[in-house]
């Protein structure tokens, strides 16, 4: 029997939110957006609400394995993406499926922090994923704070890129939604160099997923075959309007709407 798969899947590795604003909830919406399968690998149990973490689980080194090995060997993957990890032994899992498949792109969202504050990610989790997940990845991710946690040596953000680069992955992204800049202007370095900045214009909230969802929306677009410059590009435009469109159904941080695109109101945003 012949296999038909017109679908690109995508896998991520990424903790459960109970809030469906962030994490592997957030995975699913934007890479389906982007014309993608979506299989999920639940890292972390969390306790959220739109405001912060409250509490979470990391999952056992051995069930992460065979959540991914299951789906692995019997559907083709053509884009990982990696999110919140919550231990040192889930790292050390997706370091081995990673390496198992080096022809895979990733891209990795290093989520050291909740939105609203919480530490989801102590010194050790910090190394791990400098030593055995970034030399691996395509395209990282880190907002401004994160790039700083991760090279804490650096003495200004392009400093902090150029130091993740160094650790081997391919592309460093760092956003810059947490600078007090009037507009947001991310920024896109490779081959020890800047290639692109791009400016957004700053919306009037904070949102839930948001990091997620570009993350995500990158990854699906490398499963569909785009080189990561393009897919760089065109998950933001993605990422602005869903959270242009966002709504605020909780007492913390406004939640993205990854479906705005299915929406035949006037009033959505572009």
């Amino acid at each position: 029997m012949t296999l038909q798969n017109p679908i690109p899947v995508v896998m991520t590795f990424a903790g459960a939110d109970p809030t469906g604003g962030a994490g592997i909830q957030a995975d699913i919406e934007a890479i389906a957006s982007m014309g993608c399968h979506a299989c999920a690998v639940i890292t972390t149990i969390t306790v959220q609400d739109t405001q912060n973490v409250s509490a979470f689980v990391p999952l056992d080194m051995g069930l992460i394995v065979q959540q991914a090995r299951a789906v692995l060997e019997d559907m083709p993957v053509a884009a990982f993406k990696i999110g919140m990890v919550g231990s040192v032994a889930a790292v050390e899992a997706i370091h081995t499926l990673l390496t198992d498949y080096p022809n895979i792109p990733v891209v990795l969202d290093p989520i050291l922090k909740a939105g609203g504050g919480a530490a989801l990610s102590n010194d050790a989790i910090v190394d791990a994923i400098s030593q055995l997940l970034i030399p691996l990845a395509t395209i990282v991710t880190p907002n401004s704070v994160e790039a700083r946690r991760l090279a804490p040596h650096a003495d200004n953000l392009e400093a902090c890129a150029q130091e993740i680069l160094d650790m081997g992955c391919e592309y460093v992204l760092v956003t810059g939604t947490h600078e007090n800049t009037a507009n947001v202007v991310n920024s896109l370095y490779t081959n020890r160099r800047l290639i692109d900045s791009y400016t957004w214009q700053r919306l009037p909230h904070t949102y839930h997923g948001s990091g997620c969802t570009l993350a995500a929306s990158i990854a699906g677009l490398l499963g569909q075959g785009y080189e990561p410059i393009s897919a760089v590009f065109e998950a933001q435009q993605y990422t602005w309007s869903a959270l242009a469109n966002g709504t605020r159904l909780g007492m913390g941080q406004w939640l993205p709407n990854r479906f705005f695109w299915a929406q035949h109101d006037e009033e959505v945003a572009k």
